[in-house]
């Protein structure tokens, strides 16, 4: 008896201990996943609750948009459907004029008839509408149905006027009706193709506390994690949580039901547990990795930025801010594939110019940062104005085109006691190289005026676009010209759609507008003028266009040296013989 007792005890202690060993491991891995879970989705919260705040404010920039030409027209709108128009994307649903609070203009018209009402009237929005206007504050109303379908909400931003008294008076609202889910379509996507249920929402109205659902998935979210932000006077939140819930529990079912294999059990146990350690860690870095350039994103920056003032609180060390210089134009030149190719370049330019040491960040679209330990801003002035000065450039169609860089610096602790100052301090120094010239750097003083602080938001394309009259720009040479840009006048002017139909037709050569049998003449004309030291006079000659046939133009050029792309011409075009037309009676004289 006692031998086989034995062989029953130790088999059944062995089984015991196994399952006990099982069972620790079991309960072990379940919390694991759980915190390694709760910790991602907190991150990606916090991630995305950034992302939907700034697409929230690419509606506000909508209204602010409108604001910024009734400011300078005193109010009036003159031309409002063409300027509404550019400024429409598959996100906006309308936009709307309300003067003291009557919606009377809206774009576009057709299907939103019924949106011409009296806001502070209207019993489901005249409250919400008197709260922003007494309190000079931006209001988010919403979600509701919209006419064409889906769903929407109205972003109202409130407009004060002064009058010649210098008193300021309520003019009324400009309001964007964005659609959901459109506007947050990008954060959205994203969160789903990695498995993750969510929810937006927000206080019903400035003065609640009751948050309201904006848009959900189809899942139930059971102690999700959150993160929160202001917009006006509401509070948003958004809330995530994986799709399958807490935890991994076919991972756990797994693992008890082969408690009978142990070593086998361990040896796989092993290998699961470093592999799901592997995916934490590749989730964690997408969180904290900006995946176009391979450096830190802003989180990750201001996160690892952070940590590194903390452990060095007397310094000193340099922050320093970049951007690319007229971004916007190489965009709209080039295309957006040439502007992330410009990012990448830049990107791998500051991992090798600059010491292992340094923190390196993209921050967001061509915003660059750069900490600098153990450095103070004399130590790092001649690095960063050589880094500046570097010739940088990118290929596009098998041409070498060059671009610059403006750089701001500050240091801490001597500019900025905390990160956040320091920043700021940064920022300031590089609007001062912005405003200054660009393509250089400037290190921050006390003295820069940090109190008022406007971007100018004005680009070629928005100024071009908008010009009363056809316009080109293209290269100087006489051998060699190449046709760079042309506004939309002057595409409807030789009957193309788009800039890449006006480079096929005319094979990107400027002279190819110009009617054969008076190219000669007219480039002879141009030139005789710009050798006799004139900025080009009025030349007249026969435009040719997309379908053929001839216009009788007038053009009146100027040809100015630019640092990126050499001698350009700059040239307004004018339609002859409707001048002759309308301007009949001088012509007489």
């Amino acid at each position: 008896m006692r031998p086989l007792k034995i062989k029953i005890l130790v088999p059944l202690i062995v089984f015991v201990l196994g399952m006990c060993s099982v069972g620790g491991i079991v309960w072990l891995t379940d919390r694991n996943e759980r915190h390694e879970q709760q910790v991602l989705a907190r991150l990606n919260a916090s991630a995305y609750a950034e992302r939907v705040r700034n697409q929230l404010l690419y509606g506000v920039q909508r209204t602010i948009a409108l604001q910024q030409v009734l400011i300078s027209q005193n109010g009036k709108f003159p031309g409002f459907d063409d300027i509404a128009e550019n400024l429409m994307s598959d996100a906006v649903s309308s936009l709307q004029l309300a003067p003291d609070g009557y919606v009377t203009q809206i774009h576009p018209l057709k299907g939103n008839e019924d949106g011409i009402v009296d806001l502070m009237g209207n019993p489901t929005r005249g409250r919400i509408s008197r709260y922003a206007r007494d309190n000079h504050v931006l209001t988010v109303q919403g979600p509701f149905n919209l006419n064409q379908g889906g769903r929407g909400i109205a972003i109202r931003n409130p407009l004060y006027l002064k009058d010649k008294s210098g008193k300021q008076h309520f003019w009324g609202f400009t309001i964007a009706i964005m659609r959901v889910p459109a506007l947050f379509e990008n954060s959205f996507g994203t969160l789903s193709k990695l498995g993750y249920e969510y929810r937006l929402s927000k206080t019903n109205t400035p003065w609640d506390t009751e948050f309201k659902v904006l848009w959900q998935t189809g899942g139930k979210l059971i102690d999700p994690a959150s993160d929160s932000f202001i917009l006006g006077d509401e509070t948003w939140k958004f809330e995530v949580m994986p799709g399958g819930g807490w935890g991994n529990p076919r991972f756990v079912a797994g693992v008890a039901v082969l408690w009978t294999l142990i070593v086998l059990l361990m040896t796989w146990l092993t290998w699961a547990l470093l592999d799901n350690r592997e995916r934490k860690e590749s989730f964690k870095k997408l969180a904290h990795v900006d995946d176009l350039t391979g450096i830190y994103n802003r989180y990750g920056f201001n996160a690892k930025a952070e940590k590194l003032i903390a452990r060095n609180p007397g310094g000193p060390l340099v922050d320093v801010q970049l951007d690319v210089d007229d971004f916007k134009l190489i965009n709209d030149l080039y295309g957006h594939p040439s502007g992330d190719t410009v990012l990448k370049s830049l990107a791998e330019s500051l991992r090798a110019f600059f010491p292992t040491g340094a923190l390196l960040g993209r921050t967001g679209g061509d915003e660059f940062r750069i900490l600098l330990p153990n450095c103070t801003a004399a130590e790092a002035k001649d690095r960063l104005e050589q880094f500046a000065k570097t010739p940088k450039s990118f290929t596009w169609r098998g041409v070498e085109q060059h671009f610059s860089i403006s750089i701001g610096y500050a240091e801490y602790p001597v500019d900025a006691k905390d990160f956040a100052q320091l920043e700021h301090c940064a920022d300031v120094a590089l609007y001062q190289e912005k405003m200054h010239g660009k393509n250089g750097c400037a290190a921050y003083r006390k003295e820069f005026d940090v109190g008022i602080r406007k971007r100018l938001g004005f680009a070629l394309k928005d100024i071009s676009e908008n010009l009363p009259g056809a316009f080109i720009i293209y290269r100087a040479d006489k051998v060699d010209d190449e046709l760079f840009y042309a506004n939309k006048e002057f595409l409807r002017m030789v009957g193309c759609d788009t800039l890449d139909e006006l480079f096929a037709y005319t094979k990107n050569s400027f002279r190819n507008l110009i009617r054969e049998d008076e190219r000669q003449s007219a480039e002879a004309s141009i030139w005789e003028q710009i050798e006799a030291g004139s900025v080009n006079d009025y030349v007249c000659y026969h435009l040719q266009k997309a379908d053929g046939s001839y216009i009788n133009v007038l053009d009146y050029g100027r040809i100015v040296e630019s640092k990126q792309y050499g001698r350009v011409f700059y040239v307004l075009f004018a339609d002859w013989e409707a001048m002759k037309v309308n301007f009949a009676d001088r012509f007489s004289k």
